[in-house]
């Protein structure tokens, strides 16, 4: 172990845990309220387009969620062991996994951008496009699955960089990638008169540039796990940890996804406008969930480092004040969004009040299990970095698959596009209950 890694084990496992976990969310909210950017830049400049095409970019979130969930599942296992093996000090058990979940993330974009490619039609249908929707989700997709292995292997050196304690640095990718999507987005949109295809080409672009940003930080950082070709180890081994602590990212991002595309196929027997809506509700959304998400990353290195130092009263103590922080800081954004739902949804759709109508009610019935999540996902992050991947799993699997996908089924051919609104909030209620004894047993287990 370097001077600077060293400097950085006794940062991470002797500095006061508060100040330790702002210092690693900073960045981190920066990270995913940028990632949620990405998403948010394209519905607002196609908004502007019409209701089918702000629907074609909406349906195309379950595709982001799979991207995004093999992005996790290979950054999230590897970043876990290398949080763990950091604090015991094991740099060479690091490399190997480090270039290892590497290179085998970007093979795994490289397939799903050349299935999805050819078979371009049948996935828009999957996803929810209905006739009218289809050429525009189309266009859209072509240029989103070319840039798969990049934003998957952006998603996992993000992931990497912040395990190892370095956040700031994965910040500079992901930011930079944004701010040239936003910029590049009227452009192609408008100038070029690409429509959404225009809005897709910019992601892309944005997406590879982000990609190769992180890849050379990665690379060049002397306080950075080098990636290199000659520690690439396909040993079992190797995928089983990356499975172990990566699993129940990948469940809980996937059947986000196949929520999702539920959610976009119920919408889809009530009309473009219902599918709009939801689409804009989701996005919106991501808003909260990339804060939630961001505190709970900054949190997570400093639990793997203390966890490998077996520091448990550390641990605990980061976790509590990362929940009562995340709780207060979701109350006030739900309370916000609440009062000016329907001004938010109008934001993106201001000429249809159709969407504005359907879309503030959604979002008002979210805003009130909103806080619920940081228990949620707070737990969900702790379990996993501490090595409880069952309990994580469970928790991971349990919003979406035990609750939200059975009650759009149910409640839909109930109480229609009603149905379809409280769907999600009580999801969240459900999944909030689950959290408490699978919290409770792992920090008991701590001492």
């Amino acid at each position: 172990m370097n001077n600077q890694e060293n400097k950085k084990f006794i940062l991470m496992t002797t500095a006061p845990v508060e100040k330790l976990v702002i210092r690693m969310a900073v960045p981190t909210v920066i990270i995913m309220l940028v990632s949620a950017l990405y998403n948010m830049a394209d519905t607002y400049f196609v908004g502007s387009l019409g209701t089918s095409q702000t629907a074609a970019v909406g349906i195309t979130f379950s595709l982001m969620a799979i991207i995004q969930a093999i992005g996790f599942f290979f950054g999230q296992g590897a970043g876990n062991y290398l949080s763990r093996t950091l604090g015991e000090k094991d740099m060479r058990g690091a490399g190997r996994m480090a270039a290892t979940a590497c290179f085998t993330a970007f093979g795994f974009g490289c397939v799903l951008s050349l299935a999805g490619t050819l078979f371009i039609t049948p996935l828009a249908r999957l996803l929810g496009a209905t006739d009218t929707i289809l050429p525009y989700a189309r266009a859209y997709l072509r240029f989103i699955l070319l840039a798969a292995p990049f934003m998957i292997s952006s998603f996992m050196l993000n992931n990497m960089l912040r395990f190892q304690g370095n956040a700031s640095l994965s910040m500079i990718g992901m930011v930079s990638g944004a701010v040239l999507n936003v910029g590049l987005d009227p452009l192609f949109i408008f100038t070029f008169d690409l429509g959404v295809m225009g809005a897709s080409l910019a992601t892309m672009i944005s997406q590879i540039v982000s990609c190769s940003i992180l890849f050379i930080i990665s690379c060049a950082r002397s306080d950075t796990v080098p990636i290199s070709p000659r520690n690439f180890s396909p040993q079992p081994a190797i995928y089983a940890e990356i499975a172990r602590s990566g699993l129940p990212s990948l469940l809980r991002q996937a059947l986000i996804s196949i929520a999702t595309m539920c959610l976009n196929h119920a919408a889809g027997s009530f009309g473009d406008q219902t599918i709009a809506a939801i689409s804009i509700v989701n996005r919106i959304t991501l808003i909260a969930g990339a804060a939630l998400l961001g505190i709970g990353q900054g949190f997570q290195p400093v639990c793997g480092f203390n966890v490998g130092a077996k520091k448990f009263d550390r641990v605990k103590k980061a976790f509590w004040f990362s929940v009562r922080t995340t709780t207060v800081a979701l109350t006030a954004l739900a309370a916000a969004a609440f009062v000016f739902a329907p001004h938010i949804i109008a934001w993106f759709r201001k000429d249809d009040a159709g969407v504005i109508e359907t879309g503030a009610l959604a979002l008002r019935f979210q805003c009130l299990a909103m806080p619920l999540s940081a228990w949620i996902v707070l737990n969900n992050m702790f379990l996993q970095t501490s090595g409880n991947a069952l309990s994580a799993s469970i928790l991971a699997f349990a919003r979406q698959g035990l609750f939200l996908i059975p009650l759009i089924l149910i409640l839909t051919p109930l109480l229609g596009v009603r149905g379809i609104q409280l769907a999600a909030p009580i999801a969240d209620a459900c999944a909030f209950i689950v959290a408490i004894p699978l919290g409770a047993k792992a920090l008991r287990k701590m001492g």
